[in-house]
């Protein structure tokens, strides 16, 4: 870009995208003059999806606005909670956030997941067609115009992960109500119905089930339930209401 230079502050929230030299005050950038403040941002390495208002010289202006010589800008980033219009709030996850996956689904929250990688255009797509807010690390994707909602998993620690989620969308929770595997319904059921996939020991300890409408999988409250029960009761008292 060689034509018009503006002033571009970014809020520290987003300092993550911005190359480390740039990112003490307000950085100088150039623009060619006829692209959207939006493309702008987006050149200086910070996704849409992680930007609430562009404010420049004082006034909020949407991200069609064409940036003139000696402008100031100011890049919010989004507000929490932030809202989903259009469609009940459901969540796409790519490849790289299994473990956030299964947790989210564990607190009833209807989340797909691609357990290969399918590429970015695909996931796009999925997105769109399905009205899925996509959650990933990937800037790239997170860029793409098809995309129906996104949003940047700042962390790599599932914790961290689920909580930021949470709170930025405060989704509804319902917990031990999906299949932490398929995101398929729960459904109670009889020790007979699922008696195919118990092992002795469980067959004869256990006796409160639960099987996945869509792909069959039984669950109880087994061995590693009371780390699951954290999990749900730290969830639910700070996101609950």
């Amino acid at each position: 870009m060689n034509g018009p230079e503006i002033r571009v502050e970014f809020a520290p929230e987003l300092h993550v995208f911005v190359p480390q030299a740039r990112r003490a005050g307000a950085l100088r950038a150039t623009t060619d003059g006829v692209s959207s403040l939006g493309h702008v941002v987006e050149s200086l390495g910070v996704p849409l999806t992680e930007v609430g208002t562009l404010v420049v010289d004082g006034h909020e202006v949407p991200v069609s606005h064409v940036p003139a010589a000696g402008e100031s800008v100011t890049v919010r980033t989004v507000a929490r909670p932030q809202r989903v219009p259009g469609a009940p709030l459901c969540f796409l996850l790519d490849v790289h956030l299994g473990t956030l996956a299964r947790r989210l689904r564990l607190l009833g929250v209807d989340t797909a997941y691609e357990s290969t990688d399918i590429g970015d255009p695909a996931l796009a797509a999925r997105s769109a067609a399905e009205q899925r807010v996509m959650l990933s690390r990937d800037r790239g994707l997170l860029r793409r115009r098809e995309l129906w909602a996104g949003a940047f998993v700042y962390s790599t620690r599932p914790e961290e992960q689920l909580r930021d989620v949470l709170d930025r969308f405060q989704p509804e929770l319902r917990p031990w109500t999906r299949c932490t595997a398929c995101n398929g319904l729960l459904r109670q059921a009889t020790k007979d119905e699922v008696a195919d996939q118990l092992k002795h020991g469980t067959h004869a300890t256990y006796d409160v089930f639960a099987q996945c409408t869509k792909c069959g999988r039984a669950y109880w409250k087994g061995a590693h339930h009371e780390q699951l029960e954290a999990i749900v009761e730290r969830a639910l008292a700070e996101f609950g209401s």
